[in-house]
């Protein structure tokens, strides 16, 4: 295999990937830690579009439900001290939790209100909740910071025996995908879940009528605009878990705008998988890759000439790699990827004549 090493510039592709592969159970860990919150950033967006309502406003709800989660978890522990349980679950946890869930459900409601009811501009809308949650956070986060609570912890990742993380081939895979909290473990569910209604359930069916052609689907007695608000707001039970996670599963503190564009790299995802919950969350995890890649390279860049290339190249490149991917995606695939068919155009019942 040395020989192909020393071919000219597919040489060094060639040991780029064998070095990947070399350090994919180092990796992992960060891939599906990355992962987490543009997945599950997509499925928010994924019942949102699929009813036919534009959401870019994933970003705002998501920074807004970090928020929440913090600041409510981090007040409850004030008052209330338990052990922690299994996953690190503690009362104070569950409530930022669920504050998270419902702070950003209130938001998609929002949403869904200049959508659908004012058919405001669903672009326009989104845009404005992602300036005010940006602003509104920064501000309360300075305001907190002078006299900051007690952090409330974060959650633990699920115990997984030794025998089968020391499995041959497939260990470090489970340890990856499998000894994570609790948020990231209902990343895996919501994808296999969603995936199986929208295409196996009366609500999947339902749901695509409603995004591809709501006026035939109205006919036949389904109800657009209570569909549509449904499934928005409850779109939003996603994007509050992405956000709880980046506070009390991943970290345990918030800083300012630290969704750093994660919201508009779902939306990326979800087009590129192609308005599907599996595919959106195959490419969250191309995204994801890309920050495997970089902090690779920080801290364990290959030997010999690969190596002089690699760390040669400044660390802001590969730091901003997931938004190169973003734009490279988008400009080749939104042309090629078919979004349902009545997405970001308001629905307006026909009025009963007689």
């Amino acid at each position: 295999m040395d020989f192909l090493f020393d071919i000219p510039i597919i040489g060094l592709f060639i040991q780029f990937v064998f070095y990947l592969l070399g350090h994919l159970p180092v990796v992992a860990p960060v891939v599906v830690a990355a992962t987490v919150p543009v997945a599950l950033g997509a499925m928010c967006g994924f019942m949102n579009e699929r009813s036919g309502v534009v959401n870019i406003g994933i970003e705002g709800m998501m920074l807004t439900a970090a928020f929440v989660a913090w600041w409510t978890a981090s007040i409850v522990n004030s008052f209330v001290h338990t052990p922690a349980g299994p996953m690190g679950i503690t009362p104070a946890l569950l409530i930022g939790l669920f504050a998270a869930i419902a702070a950003a459900c209130a938001v998609s409601a929002v949403h869904a209100w200049l959508s659908i009811t004012v058919r405001a501009d669903q672009i326009i809308s989104g845009t404005i909740i992602n300036i005010f949650a940006l602003g509104i956070t920064g501000y309360l986060n300075l305001l907190i910071s002078q006299h900051p609570p007690t952090s409330a912890g974060q959650f633990g990742a699920l115990p997984v025996p030794a025998a089968i993380i020391d499995l041959p081939v497939i260990g470090w895979l489970i340890d990856s995908f499998v000894a994570v909290g609790p948020i990231a473990l209902s990343m895996l569910v919501s994808v296999l879940l969603l995936q199986f209604l929208l295409f196996r359930s009366r609500w999947g069916l339902r749901t695509r009528a409603v995004g591809e052609h709501p006026k035939a689907a109205e006919t036949v007695g389904i109800d657009v605009i209570k569909l549509r608000y449904r499934n928005v707001i409850v779109g939003g039970i996603f994007a509050g878990l992405a956000g709880a996670y980046l506070t009390i599963e991943f970290s345990s503190s918030f800083q300012g705008g630290m969704t750093a564009g994660r919201g508009y790299i779902a939306l990326a995802a979800l087009i590129f998988g192609r308005w599907t919950p599996l595919g959106a969350f195959g490419a969250a995890i191309l995204f994801g890759s890309s920050v495997g890649i970089e902090r690779l390279i920080r801290f364990a860049p290959p030997e010999g000439s690969l190596g002089d290339i690699l760390t040669a190249v400044p660390l802001q490149f590969y730091e901003a790699l997931p938004y190169l991917i973003t734009i490279i995606v988008l400009a080749g695939v939104v042309g090629r990827s078919v979004a349902p068919a009545a997405v970001g155009r308001p629905y307006e019942r026909e009025s009963k004549s007689g």
